[in-house]
């Protein structure tokens, strides 16, 4: 069904959008000792969780509430600083929603229903007309209006976004089945035999965790699944089944309202829940065109912005220059001739003479002694690195110092520099 797009009022100004963000992120490791996979950093100056509250808020989408949960600390912190430009008087609002024992009887979330159902009060204050429920860990940028428009058009009861995904990857997501006119028919949860979809073996359906609903049926649909004591109270194991056989579900193509630069040529969304996978997403950022444009001043991706020098680059002798290729270097960077190639480094970098870092994620406040060569490598905030250590030429060393997976990434961080 096509989407008005001529709308007078934007659905987006009636909506409120409810970020889920308490995810352990426990496939990450020890990336998330210390904080929530959505405030793990990412592109060089943000964190994950700033794309869902940049899609909701270039959305037109002013109204945002953040459930948080497991190791909230620094994630809390960010949006205190990045995201405290919500202002009252113009009808916004930003809150931060930690697990607070909010309802007799509870204490942490139980599941993605539970974390809307414990501050309903909390919605009601702010009586949207919709609720768009996003998840605060996945990296892509999108257009809520879209979805909302589609919503309303197929009165639907809740809306589902979708993506395609192969379908040997397809294990790791909720697998939707669609009619002719976009209605689910069929939901199954990280199922070990993807269905694909209908006419293309190879691909299937996968659920966003994006759901839109009008908002006094969300409310009478987490009441009722809270008093369901066979609930497991999530929206992808329990709620949205239970809306497919009951009610009206829809899907939304997230090739409709993905956004998308003239240098994006395909939709993007990432899930980047492994050590491979962020990884890979943020080396993907130093191609000459990368499949997510950051650069995109019309759909810019906020977050809270440090007052700091720009990066340096020093010394200019044979073997010793400080140079970076095919690279992206965040401010209060010094680059002491070293040589950075294929890279993402992070804000506060020192990088001495003498050292080589090839295809390497560098994040915040990392100090890499003279003479190291690093290759393939996660390097964890505030990191120090010993003169000479060499990582990434030689597997069965690097498996016994660091966390290494399959495909030779090595994730470094401070507790195992300490044990060498």
């Amino acid at each position: 069904m096509p989407i008005n797009l001529l709308r007078t009022a934007p659905l987006a100004r009636s909506t409120m959008a409810y970020v889920l963000a308490g995810g352990r992120g426990s496939r990450l490791h020890e990336l998330c000792d210390n904080r929530a996979k959505p405030a793990v950093y990412f592109g060089g100056k943000s964190r994950i969780i700033d794309f869902a509250l940049s899609n909701a808020f270039n959305s037109g989408i002013h109204r945002i509430g953040v459930a948080t949960q497991y190791k909230a600390h620094s994630l809390i912190r960010h949006m205190q600083r990045g995201w405290n430009f919500f202002r009252p008087e113009r009808n916004e609002s930003f809150d931060i929603l930690p697990a607070s024992q909010r309802i007799a009887g509870a204490s942490w979330y139980a599941g993605t229903a539970d974390a809307v159902y414990q501050n309903i009060d909390i919605i009601e204050t702010y009586n949207p007309e919709y609720v768009i429920i996003l998840a605060g860990d996945h990296v892509y940028k999108m257009d809520c209006e879209h979805m909302l428009q589609q919503h309303v058009e197929q009165s639907a009861d809740i809306t589902v976004a979708v993506f395609e995904v192969p379908v040997k990857e397809a294990t790791a997501f909720g697998v939707i089945h669609v009619d002719e006119n976009d209605v689910i028919v069929d939901f199954v949860e990280k199922p070990a035999n993807p269905p694909h979809i209908p006419g293309n073996p190879h691909q299937a359906l996968a659920s966003m965790g994006i759901y839109v609903f009008n908002t006094r049926f969300l409310i009478d649909q987490v009441r009722r699944d809270a008093a369901d004591p066979h609930s497991g109270h999530d929206f992808g194991r329990d709620m949205i089944p239970y809306l497919v056989k009951y009610g009206k579900a829809v899907a939304h193509s997230f090739s409709r309202s993905c956004v998308r630069s003239r240098a994006e040529a395909q939709p993007y969304w990432r899930d980047v829940g492994t050590i491979d996978s962020f990884w890979e997403a943020n080396i993907d950022l130093t191609a000459v065109v990368p499949q997510l444009d950051l650069f995109d001043h019309n759909w810019p991706i906020w977050t809270f912005a440090e007052i700091s020098p720009p990066a340096k680059f020093v010394h200019d002798e044979q073997g010793r220059r400080g140079i970076a290729v095919s690279s992206l270097v965040a401010s209060d960077t010094i680059i002491s001739g070293a040589s950075i190639r294929r890279s993402l480094l992070f804000a506060g970098a020192r990088i001495h003479s003498y050292v080589f870092v090839d295809n390497s994620v560098i994040l915040p406040n990392v100090d890499i002694a003279r003479g190291a060569r690093l290759r393939n490598v996660v390097v964890d905030k505030g990191v120090r690195i010993p003169e000479k250590l060499v990582v990434g030429e030689d597997p069965e060393l690097d498996a016994k110092r660091f966390r290494r997976t399959d495909r030779g990434i090595c994730l470094i961080t401070q507790t195992m520099i300490d044990r060498l």
